[in-house]
């Protein structure tokens, strides 16, 4: 067997009667907090360039969707092979220009086709509402102000007054990776110094600049 079998006929003898009881006893939502903590140790890794760990960390976060896809197997919704098929699915489905005859010049054209592909696609989960994709409500602020920015521009969508395009643009000439963190850094730091939260500051200005797209694409409806 592949050491992806043997890991799966792990997990299931854990879960099976008679394995480890802390392991029969898990739930999806049991081992969440887990999840993001192996995530969270991942990332550190990589941020590292620590390889070893790395690979560590990706086995434990491994083992959580074996894991997951072996809880959904017990209960007859899906298991392992379903979920590695439909992201292979996904994969050559998204890359016509890969494993189909499409032609595409650069990246900006796969991304227009991944994004006309997807938009095509039956979606699984929670509907979404109006012309911003559902985020999770777990996203931290800054991932869901970049998202919400990066929705803005692709639809060209007006955010009169909420958000200066020149003055961003601006800001992004020359801006490395150094200089991100450390303006970051300082704006998380003012905000303590003045009492804000950075967090709940960012989300509701985030939410601010999508309400301004609302309600300017319902006047123009």
């Amino acid at each position: 067997m592949s050491a992806i079998d043997d890991l799966r006929t792990t997990v299931a003898r854990l879960r099976a009667p008679g394995g480890c009881p802390w392991d029969r006893e898990q739930t999806h939502q049991s081992i969440c907090d887990c999840l993001v903590e192996e995530v969270a140790e991942l990332l550190d890794a990589i941020d590292r360039g620590d390889f070893p760990h790395m690979r560590e960390e990706l086995g434990d976060l491994l083992l959580h969707v074996v894991m997951h896809a072996e809880m959904a197997s017990e209960a007859g919704h899906f298991n392992f092979d379903d979920v590695s098929r439909e992201i292979n699915d996904k994969l050559v489905r998204r890359h016509p220009h890969v494993f189909g005859d499409l032609k595409l010049a650069d990246t900006a054209a796969v991304l227009h086709n991944w994004d006309a592909i997807k938009a095509a696609e039956k979606k699984n989960g929670p509907a979404g509402e109006g012309l911003f994709k559902r985020q999770p409500p777990q996203l931290s602020a800054l991932l869901l102000a970049r998202e919400v920015f990066k929705q803005v521009e692709k639809k060209h969508l007006s955010v009169e007054g909420e958000m200066d395009h020149k003055a961003i643009e601006a800001l992004a000439k020359g801006l490395d990776e150094r200089e991100a963190g450390r303006k970051l850094f300082e704006l998380a730091a003012a905000c303590r110094l003045a009492g804000i939260d950075p967090e709940s500051a960012l989300r509701r200005h985030a939410s601010k600049v999508t309400d301004k797209a609302e309600q300017a694409h319902a006047r123009a409806s």
